[in-house]
């Protein structure tokens, strides 16, 4: 056992991945599952328990209930599944330990994915969506409890720790369940499910839910699940920025200035605006007189901030959109791990004792971020500089630079040291080409990659998954208030009997707020990670997926989720440590109170919340960056109070998003809002990529442009359209397909005809050709 324990130690990380899939309903059924188990395992094994057997011993049994579960009777299929649900999870009755059942939970996962235990739930689980009867049943209730589905919570949580167990990689894999790892990864991304992925299967589950066709549905676990399925098959933000370099190297591109993910997690957090605290001090300064008002200077902001660190949670309900409460400081100093999962941060060490002001003053090292500049922006540095200089311009051409003066040579230079080309600028050159010679390039050699596999099966129903996503995201925000005729959530978490005492009232409400916390996180992950792969993939297919989202007002739904007290959401603490699995069936359990259940966990922050909100923060900067009409959007629809307010949480990662928000509508925004929020523009200016002749902080330059949304958009669908119709379209370019006019191959074609057109067919020759006159000298004529 010791030995056990020491080869998988290294993963005690991984038990975040089982603490979500449940509910805190669920827990009676951990029992039931074990029961179904020995009660079927005490005849086959005779007195010897499931870790004592050898391995041939434990396949021979799982094949026992392979071939159990194609029974017909639909009970005793249920209490088959349960007991594979009961191997799973790592025969926990068995264990003494939370690693013991991780490492049992591990080996039996690989045992069952081997003996094809995954296939035949997958058909169970295209039988349980197909089930008509209990989808009518379930729209008949007036209201869906935990038992309405059953089947389909059993059936997805055995897939979830298939797909979630094989996916995480350990130091001490064996070999085949290494190569296990790489089949199912491309089982799961191949068309090889009726066609489509695996991930398909679940995007019509989610619609179907959402069109109230399938209100008994666990969504929770579907979205889950459907998360970790595109992440294991198309890979976490490590593996795209791999794929990013060696895309980079295949178009002869250089290297990245930097990588991404090292830069963040090397940042630290700065201090938010301070306003609130500063028109305290000036009320403060007025009362004592202009003497008073010469010291303040005096003091040191840094000082300030560590004042407000001491009450970081105060209320921020009342707020005005000039004079925002900005004095909350969070104090956190952890960093959220931007990988494929999100991986519990431990609380920061407590800071060290205040020390004078003068020991504090740090030196910025240098920027974070190597400095950008694209094409067009070189272009149009120089259609200015010969405007003014000259008087004429030379178009596109950036390397003429005569009768210019020796600073404009210098700052050309110095732009193109900095330049960088993207392969999205690459891919629509290269789809401009295409579109203007069809014929003399020919058709494009497509990879099938699982990204463009995703996409392709997309497609057809891209709008229905996006509005369908989105719905769910709203009904499980925490601003969005109960509606009569909005989607209900909570079809996987509502027991059959209602609560009825208080401390059950608290337990389920921690498990309803919980619920929802898990879904935001589940399909903001989901969003992301189809933006950031789709744009690898080709530039218009992450084109399409974004005007999709803008056009379902994508962009003011992640505006009002934000526009709450953020500071609460972050630290909100709905969760129940000696419930979550697999801490609830190796321990015994505690007696709850009142008291245990209003305390919550013992981490300061939610970083489940965190990571929800930095993910939609990325999601945001994805849709508004380079759109002029969508950066409008934002001005329009207020949000840099809202996004300032944001700025509270002190953690690197979602400040610097905060900040590229604010960045990109900086000079709309006004020069009285720039004079009044300076300590936001330096930060902006530490932590933010510079684009050198980005006239941001200034707005000298204002875009002149109209804001016509219908106009811009319009001209994108345009060029997806044609990218749609070029690459998929299978009746693409009728209009370049060669003409035979060679009247033998042309007559000699095999032509289909009905049965019965010999019988007819004098008549079809007067009717159609001896009646019809025909006026031979039109041939002659041009057209």
């Amino acid at each position: 056992m010791n030995d056990r324990r020491r080869e998988f130690s290294n993963v005690d990380k991984c038990f975040p991945l089982y603490f979500e899939l449940y509910s805190y309903t669920e827990e009676p059924e951990f029992a039931l599952n074990r029961d179904y188990f020995e009660e079927d395992f005490r005849s086959h094994a005779r007195g010897r328990r499931w870790i004592e057997l050898t391995v041939e011993e434990q396949r021979a049994y799982v094949m026992r209930l392979l071939d159990a579960l194609e029974v017909t009777d639909r009970d005793k299929r249920l209490k088959v599944a349960r007991a594979i649900l009961y191997l799973a999870q790592g025969v926990f009755d068995e264990c003494d330990t939370e690693v013991d059942v991780l490492h049992w939970s591990r080996h039996n996962v690989f045992l069952l994915y081997d003996m094809g235990i995954f296939t035949a739930l997958l058909e169970l689980l295209s039988m349980e969506i197909d089930n008509s009867q209990a989808c009518s049943s379930a729209v008949r209730k007036p209201a869906i409890s935990l038992a309405d589905s059953t089947e389909l919570r059993v059936l997805l949580s055995i897939m979830y720790l298939i797909v979630e167990t094989i996916r995480v990689q350990t130091e001490d894999d064996r070999p085949e369940w290494i190569a296990a790892r790489e089949a199912f990864k491309s089982e799961l991304g191949s068309p090889l499910y009726n066609g489509e992925p695996f991930a398909m299967l679940l995007f019509t589950m989610v619609t179907k839910f959402c069109s109230m066709n399938a209100p008994h549905f666990p969504m929770k676990k579907v979205l889950l699940l459907l998360w970790k399925t595109i992440l294991f098959t198309l890979g976490g933000f490590e593996e795209l920025q791999e794929m990013k370099e060696r895309g980079r190297e295949r178009l002869n591109l250089p290297p990245l200035p930097e990588d991404s993910i090292k830069v963040v997690r090397a940042m630290r957090a700065a201090s938010p605006p301070a306003s609130a605290m500063e028109l305290i001090e000036q009320q403060q300064q007025q009362k004592r007189g202009r003497r008073s008002r010469r010291v303040l200077p005096l003091v040191k902001q840094d000082s300030l901030d560590t004042y407000n660190e001491r009450d970081p949670f105060k209320n921020d309900d009342a707020r005005d959109e000039e004079e925002d409460p900005e004095d909350a400081d969070s104090g956190i100093e952890g960093e959220v791990d931007p990988l494929d999962r999100d991986v519990i941060i431990q609380p920061p060490p407590p800071p060290p004792p205040l020390r004078p002001p003068t020991e504090r003053v740090n030196f910025p090292k240098g920027l974070p971020w190597a400095p950008k500049v694209r094409e067009k922006d070189i272009e149009h540095f120089l259609e200015t500089s010969r405007n003014k200089f000259i008087g004429f311009t030379l178009g596109n051409d950036t390397e003429t630079l005569v009768g210019l003066p020796r600073p404009i040579h210098e700052s050309v230079k110095t732009l193109k040291q900095h330049k960088y080309v993207s392969i999205a600028e690459i891919q629509i050159k290269r789809e401009e080409e295409l579109q203007q010679c069809p014929l003399t390039l020919g058709e494009e050699e497509v990879e099938e990659t699982p990204a463009e596999i995703l996409y392709l099966g997309m497609l057809p129903n891209l709008s229905q998954y996006v509005i369908a996503l989105l719905k769910l995201l709203l009904a499980a925000a925490p601003t969005s208030k109960a509606k009569t005729d909005s989607i209900n959530i909570l079809a996987d978490v509502l027991p059959e009997e209602m609560p009825i005492t208080v401390l059950q009232s608290m337990k389920l409400g921690i498990d309803v707020n919980r619920h929802k916390e898990i879904i935001v996180k589940a399909i903001s992950a989901l969003l992301l990670l189809l933006l950031k792969h789709f744009k690898l993939n080709h530039i218009y297919q992450f084109e399409i997926v974004s005007q999709h989202l803008v056009f379902a007002n994508c962009i003011p739904l992640i505006l009002k989720f934000f526009n709450q007290n953020i500071m609460s959401y972050i630290s909100a603490k709905n969760s129940i440590c000696v419930l979550d699995f697999p801490h609830c069936v190796v321990h015994e359990m505690p007696e709850l109170t009142a008291e245990s259940l209003e305390g919550g966990d013992n981490n300061q922050f939610c970083w489940r919340n965190l990571f929800s909100c930095i993910n939609l923060l990325r999601i945001l900067n994805k849709l508004t960056k380079w759109k002029h009409s969508r950066t409008m959007m934002l001005v329009v629809f207020k949000s840099a109070p809202i996004l300032k307010r944001a700025l509270k949480v002190k953690q690197a990662m979602m400040q610097l998003y905060v900040l590229k928000l604010l960045k990109i509508q900086t000079k709309y925004l006004g020069r009285q809002w720039r004079k009044s929020n300076m300590k936001t523009m330096s930060a902006i200016y530490q932590k933010v990529r510079h684009r050198l002749n980005d006239d941001w902080a200034y707005g000298n330059d204002i875009d002149a442009r109209p804001w016509d949304f219908q106009a811009e958009e319009c001209a994108l669908r345009e060029s997806i359209e044609k990218f749609n119709s070029r690459r998929y379209d299978k009746n693409k370019n009728g209009d370049f397909t060669p003409v035979d006019n060679c009247l033998q191959s042309v007559l000699g074609q095999r032509v289909e005809l009905p049965e019965d057109f010999h019988y007819s067919y004098e008549m079809w020759l007067e009717r159609e050709v001896f009646s019809q006159p025909i006026q031979w000298e039109g041939l002659l004529q041009n057209p």
